[in-house]
């Protein structure tokens, strides 16, 4: 995380409750990569011309953002309608080499703070 310079978002996250992060070996420093999950990646993490490659590898680690078919977004009323997953993070929270906040309702409590200033009540 300490090499990245941008994090690019692929949807507008500011409604979303939360993001699931994650920390992939990608083959590069930057460009989108390939999503190898079943729901479908919301960011990513492009690092600076610093960052150098695994010698055993040869992949950065780079983070994603991403959400599966059964999370909050998509089924309200499903799984995660009162709770969030335990990777999800506040996406208001994240920027370039900052991991961003857990969420309260990944830790079974009330909204965030950023989504009770924005003023967004998910369904309980």
């Amino acid at each position: 995380m300490r090499h990245e310079a941008e994090l690019v978002w692929l949807e507008d996250v500011g409604q979303l409750g939360c993001v699931r992060q994650s920390l992939d070996r990608l083959p590069t420093r930057k460009g989108r990569p390939a999503c190898h999950r079943d729901g479908r990646m919301v960011g990513y993490a492009i690092l600076g011309p610093d960052a150098e490659a695994s010698r055993g590898s040869g992949t950065f680690r780079r983070r994603v953002f991403w959400l599966l078919p059964h999370d909050r977004d998509t089924e309200r009323d499903g799984l995660y309608a009162t709770s969030a997953p335990a990777e999800a993070v506040d996406p208001r929270t994240l920027e370039p080499r900052v991991k961003g906040c857990k969420t309260d309702r990944s830790e079974g409590g009330p909204p965030s703070r950023a989504m009770q200033e924005l003023g967004i009540q998910p369904p309980l």
